[in-house]
């Protein structure tokens, strides 16, 4: 499996939810914070972002907004609108009125508990991709496919709404790194990170066995660059050192496979690279607060708001 998607698949929990509703102006509404990433798709009409802070941003047909740690906003039809509703479940998905007609697609994923991974920590609150002719094709077509199964929901439609959902997250993140690598010269960040071959190596090398006990010589061997320009490159596209970078993949792998598996203890730490059960809980309490029994007992956070 790819960088990308192993990263997503890691911190993915849960399943994602999905809605759309339709207002006629003048309309506001307010988003709380919700404990994840979330996004809206303008369908119809046209709106405005309100930021707490920030310049508002227009959204036209086609928009993508996407919030990679659920940040609260506000959505309006004119920036001198009323904010008159807050996102909730159970609430109406269209109501009808005399104004322009407005069509949105939100959604939300639910995120693993307390450690994140850079790849996300480094994006803004926010991100907008405007529709553009020609601008990231699997992205409209998986845009066009979750809309046409909300309206009209069919014999089938409870399985492909997921599916599509976590192609559309996909989707998203990619468009939003090949628009940073087309805009920096050289690129930066984790867009720099999936462009350098000899960081994108050591990337695939740790992801693919994590039970391995890395040294800085071996993915400096693995990358084909001497330790110090791998220490270097990798430090300033991925945030953090190589080794430092090598823990968080073992603990993310480790809570994933508590969370979805019912492996043992012990099978997990043999899983992650560490010889004793004992050594591999001190590990995982030292980065997640909890012992690895107790996060696997943990509750599930409540159900995300689909709006």
């Amino acid at each position: 499996m790819d960088i990308l998607s192993e990263t997503i698949a890691a911190i993915r929990t849960g399943n994602p939810v999905s809605g759309m509703f339709v207002r006629h102006a003048p309309w506001g509404r307010s988003y709380p914070v919700v404990p994840g990433s979330s996004f809206h798709v303008l369908l119809q009409g046209s709106c405005w972002l309100v930021r707490p802070n920030g310049e508002p941003v227009a959204l036209g047909v086609g928009d993508v907004l996407f919030m990679p740690r659920g940040a609260d906003h506000d959505l309006v039809d004119r920036l001198d609108s009323p904010v008159t509703e807050k996102a909730q479940p159970g609430e109406p998905r269209e109501i009808v009125g005399p104004g322009a007609r407005t069509a949105l697609l939100c959604g939300a994923y639910e995120l693993g508990r307390q450690r994140s991974h850079p790849l996300l920590d480094e994006l803004p609150e926010f991100i907008h991709l405007p529709a553009r002719p020609g601008r990231h094709p699997s992205l409209r077509a998986a845009v066009d496919l979750l809309a046409a199964e909300v309206a009209e929901p069919r014999q089938g439609t409870d399985a492909a709404v997921p599916a599509v959902l976590e192609t559309l997250l996909l989707f998203i993140l990619r468009a939003w790194f090949d628009e940073q690598a087309a805009a920096d010269e050289p690129a930066s960040g984790w867009a720099g990170a999936f462009a350098d071959p000899a960081v994108a190596a050591a990337l695939r090398a740790v992801h693919e066995e994590p039970d391995r006990i890395w040294t800085v010589p071996d993915l400096s061997d693995i990358a084909g660059v001497s330790r110090a320009t791998l220490a270097r490159r990798f430090t300033a596209t991925v945030g953090e050192a190589p080794l430092a970078y090598v823990t968080r993949w073992r603990m993310l792998t480790a809570a994933r496979l508590l969370r979805d598996t019912d492996s043992s203890l012990s099978t997990i730490a043999r899983k992650v690279g560490y010889t004793s059960e004992f050594a591999f809980a001190k590990a995982f309490k030292r980065e997640y607060g909890e012992a690895p029994g107790q996060y696997r007992r943990a509750e599930d956070k409540p159900p995300l708001i689909a709006v």
